[in-house]
């Protein structure tokens, strides 16, 4: 299933670099995915997720690392993309999101050292780790399109939009859609954060303990809050937002998926 999932992603991804994004064709844009398109990229999707749950459910227990939790948020965040694409134009999303996935999708094979995690039975506990791999995913969302965003600024201000990005929306629809996503997000992050420092006892059966997770994962949280109080109170906008946004994903994608790479791969553990 992970290579069918990676092989659908890479291969839409393939037909929509020749149909899309190069040549002529691109003077004039056609519109969002079309009905074959969207299909195949839901299968792409559903193909992802049977890989995911077979590689993280097993039975009664749960088993988690850092390339199955890169795979869930790539996963959510283009299963975002898909849903959003049916409200707004989003086409330059699938530049970087559908590569993206087509190697996230193989991360769990690539790298099949997984840890279990207790108190999976609890509802609890599923509820706190659906939450945060819905913060994740969606701040990973938006840290594609603020890549999208600083590029196509960049063009503008050269005065030449190349053709791979001739299909984005207008810059102020693309900001207002960032910050949409970072509100929800940052909702999300906050309660997995809450849960995990008022009920850490219940949901991880042990005391909270402030390791390298605890402290990025504190750390993206201020990013984003002083982000969005900054939007809110001083107007932020354009380049000073996107480098926030990219900072505050570094930071939470530090929080979890870069200590259990240290953990799983550079010290075996």
């Amino acid at each position: 299933m992970h290579l069918l999932a990676a092989a659908l992603y890479a291969g839409l991804a393939v037909h929509l670099w020749r149909t899309r994004w190069r040549g002529p064709v691109l003077v004039q844009p056609a519109g969002g995915l079309r009905l074959g398109e969207r299909s195949l990229l839901l299968v792409a999707l559903a193909a992802h997720a049977l890989s995911l749950r077979i590689a993280i459910f097993d039975a009664e227990s749960m088993r988690f690392g850092f390339a199955i939790a890169l795979s869930v948020m790539l996963w959510l965040a283009i299963a975002l993309y898909w849903i959003e694409s049916f409200y707004a134009r989003m086409e330059g999303l699938q530049v970087l999101g559908l590569p993206a996935a087509a190697v996230a999708a193989l991360l769990p094979v690539l790298f099949p050292e997984a840890h279990e995690l207790t108190n999976a039975g609890s509802m609890a506990f599923r509820l706190h780790f659906l939450t945060a791999m819905l913060a994740y995913s969606l701040f990973t969302l938006a840290a594609l399109h603020a890549l999208l965003m600083a590029a196509a600024e960049k063009s503008l201000h050269r005065g030449r939009i190349p053709p791979i990005l001739a299909s984005l929306p207008p810059l102020l629809t693309m900001e207002a859609l960032l910050f949409r996503l970072i509100h929800v997000a940052f909702v999300l992050l906050t309660f997995t954060l809450a849960s995990g420092v008022f009920f850490s006892e219940s949901l991880f059966g042990k005391a909270l303990s402030f390791n390298h997770k605890t402290v990025f994962a504190i750390l993206s949280w201020l990013i984003f809050a002083a982000l969005l109080a900054g939007r809110h109170l001083r107007g932020w906008r354009g380049r000073v937002a996107l480098r926030w946004t990219l900072a505050g994903f570094v930071a939470l994608l530090l929080a979890y998926v870069g200590s259990r790479f240290v953990l799983e791969v550079i010290l075996g553990r």
